[in-house]
């Protein structure tokens, strides 16, 4: 029973992580990278999102608990999952260990996001906009962290999107896992891109 639990909460970890985690991390992304267009797009775009209905309502269901109770049973699993080498071989156990560590390195960037783009402006008066970023950015130290932190989500969200295909049935076959290992890294490096592209405008306005 305890093993059929265990193996639930797993698959609900796994789900989570793509629906609704990832698909946030992507839209939230791709809005950062109206920065792109100017100033003034950004801030269109990023009001769009401040001003739907019931905002803080959906904030608390669609991404603050699904990443809570992600991060809870990941932490979890870095602790107690071991290799499987004769299954998966040294690539994937490789891929394996990254998605551990760059699942505490995502867990300590979002913190420290969302503390400064939430927490600290609810504390003042200060408005979620192309300033405010940018002069997060433009500290040399803040830019390298904020890049560091933006490639470990999205590998994780990357690396864990194979793993949802595997868990949930859908890539059994040695082929399909390697058709779904590339399609992976195609999406790792499309949206890493979109990413680190705003970021660069943020702090250096290209």
């Amino acid at each position: 029973m305890a093993e059929h639990r265990e193996f639930g909460y797993r698959r609900l970890h796994s789900l989570l992580g793509v629906v609704p985690i990832g698909i946030f991390l992507v839209q939230h992304l791709v809005i950062n990278h109206f920065a792109v267009y100017g100033e003034e797009s950004f801030n269109a775009a990023a009001g769009v999102m401040h001003d739907l209905p019931f905002r803080l309502l959906l904030e608390i269901v669609v991404i603050y608990i699904p990443i809570l109770f992600h991060a809870i049973l990941g932490v979890y699993i870095v602790f107690t999952a071991r290799n499987n080498v004769s299954k998966y071989g040294y690539f994937r156990n490789w891929m394996f260990k990254l998605q551990r560590y760059t699942g505490v390195i995502t867990l300590v960037f979002i913190a420290w996001h969302v503390f400064e783009t939430r927490v600290q402006i609810g504390l003042g008066n200060a408005d979620l906009d192309y300033s405010l970023m940018e002069g997060i950015l433009t500290n040399p130290f803040m830019f390298w962290f904020y890049v560091i932190g933006v490639l470990s989500a999205v590998f994780h969200f990357a690396n864990g999107l194979w793993s949802f295909l595997v868990t949930w049935g859908f890539t059994q076959s040695p082929k399909s896992q390697q058709i779904a290992t590339y399609a992976t890294i195609l999406v790792f490096l499309g949206v890493s891109y979109i990413g680190i592209r705003s970021l660069i405008t943020f702090a250096y306005g290209v």
